[in-house]
């Protein structure tokens, strides 16, 4: 799906250009939701599509009850889930605040997840947002064979979403999150981890990214040279297969995958291959995410200093 030119202005909304799910958020903040059962039940089947709309569905609803009316008044697969995904984005940002109240708002989610798991048991959208809550629940399964540091980890609730959906994404990018060194993580179980899943995804698909989601989390910009990793042949190689290899695929997916497409401009362009990188960030059109522009500085600026280096428009400064 074709991003659309850039117009002089960044949108930094999630929905980005799923034009369906950007009216459902609409409907969502008036206390509608409609049109959110609609685009989620338009998107079974389609599991990164169903994760990704209930996911910024459940950001626009977690600050009114609309979720837990609506399961309420009409309960059934896309009410659960919505209602799962909400009480997962409260606890999560319960635990960014060190809220006391984490631990139960952790159990209302789990709760959650499974009961939207008994009504749609194909979907592994609910089994993504239990892994959302590891972190908090720390669960410490023993590690498959093949890891070379065996790091314990909720490899249970992996296996059950990728026994779903193999290469689902956000289940992928939930899982390494949580070898994150803010979650307890060591950098060698880390990149044990995403190097074993990354290496087992197909070439032409988004997850052979997951090493540049790890850069930039455990950036430090209180070392010097840190901002040169990206400048490793091992990287530059993994950033040329992804523009090679997953790149041509964007054209055929439903919405603009934002997020996917900023981590490669960014490796490109921090690699050494304007001519690319250019066409990533052209890719996007208007459509921008704050990650991982923001591991350097104000994520507009930043996104503005590397759309300049490629020779594309930029913002008119006010």
């Amino acid at each position: 799906m074709p991003a659309g030119s850039f117009d002089g202005q960044y949108v930094w909304h999630p929905a980005a250009d799923d034009h369906r799910l950007a009216r459902a958020c609409i409907d969502v903040r008036a206390g509608r939701y409609r049109s959110a059962g609609d685009v989620l039940r338009e998107a079974r089947g389609d599991y990164d599509l169903r994760a990704h709309r209930s996911l910024v569905l459940a950001s626009e609803a977690a600050d009114s009850d609309l979720a837990e009316r609506w399961v309420g008044e009409e309960p059934g697969p896309e009410s659960a889930l919505l209602w799962a995904r909400v009480a997962m984005v409260r606890a999560l940002r319960s635990a960014d605040a060190d809220d006391p109240r984490t631990g139960a708002l952790a159990d209302i989610a789990e709760a959650a997840c499974e009961r939207a798991s008994r009504y749609l048991p194909e979907d592994p959208t609910p089994w993504v947002a239990r892994l959302a809550l590891a972190p908090i629940s720390r669960p410490l399964d023993a590690a498959p064979r093949g890891l070379l540091t065996a790091p314990p980890g909720p490899w249970r609730l992996l296996t059950r979403a990728l026994g779903l959906d193999p290469w689902n994404r956000e289940a992928h990018h939930r899982f390494v999150a949580c070898f994150f060194t803010r979650h307890g993580g060591t950098a060698s179980a880390r990149w044990d981890v995403v190097t074993f899943l990354a290496h087992r995804a197909p070439v032409t698909s988004a997850l052979r990214l997951l090493p540049f989601v790890v850069l930039a989390e455990e950036y430090d910009p209180g070392s010097l040279l840190a901002y040169r990793a990206w400048h490793r042949p091992q990287w530059v190689s993994a950033a040329t297969g992804s523009y090679l290899h997953w790149f041509p695929s964007v054209a055929d997916y439903r919405f603009t995958p934002v997020l996917d497409l900023s981590y490669l401009a960014h490796a490109l362009h921090l690699g050494g291959q304007p001519r690319r990188a250019r066409e990533v960030l052209t890719a996007m059109g208007p459509y921008a995410a704050r990650m991982p522009w923001s591991v350097f500085g104000a994520p507009d600026e930043q996104l503005t200093k590397a759309r300049r280096s490629c020779g594309l428009p930029v913002p008119a400064t006010r």
